[in-house]
């Protein structure tokens, strides 16, 4: 299980490629979810230009790495990695990359969305937009 929290930029395939290189159990892997979520330029009707995303360091790497505790309880999964934008951050720019690997997809699938909303609705970060008109702090995340 990994968990990144950084300020800078990465790239989620190249990311997720070194992370499956390093796998010990490999034989064990039949399936990889991949989620990858980027900034949108628009929320609720506004054009966004950017943004920064805040959080708590280390209490928000301890949550991450709870709720991957959790999934890992309720699925048989093999590996997990997190890893989380902060700080300044442009339309496009990758924010959050989540992988899961289990022996089958149905676990793969189920524990990389649970891992996903989870961290949308509980985690620890805060987002100021930058608009036309102004900033504005982002008050909830969009449903799953």
């Amino acid at each position: 299980m990994t968990v990144v929290v950084t300020s800078e930029s990465f790239e989620p395939w190249q990311a997720l490629r070194a992370h499956e290189q390093s796998l010990a159990q490999r034989a064990k892997v039949g399936a990889c979810a991949v989620f990858v979520g980027s900034m949108r330029d628009f929320n609720e009707g506004d054009a966004v230009h950017g943004m920064v995303l805040e959080h708590y360091p280390g209490m928000t790497e301890r949550h991450l790495a709870r709720i991957v505790d959790e999934a890992k309880a309720r699925w048989a999964l093999e590996d997990v990695l997190v890893v989380h934008r902060t700080g300044e951050l442009l339309p496009s720019d990758p924010i959050v990359l989540v992988a899961v690997w289990s022996g089958h997809r149905r676990e793969a699938f189920e524990a990389c969305r649970h891992i996903m909303e989870d961290l949308k609705s509980r985690a620890p970060f805060w987002k100021k937009e930058r608009l036309e008109a102004g900033a504005r702090w982002v008050e909830h995340n969009t449903p799953g």
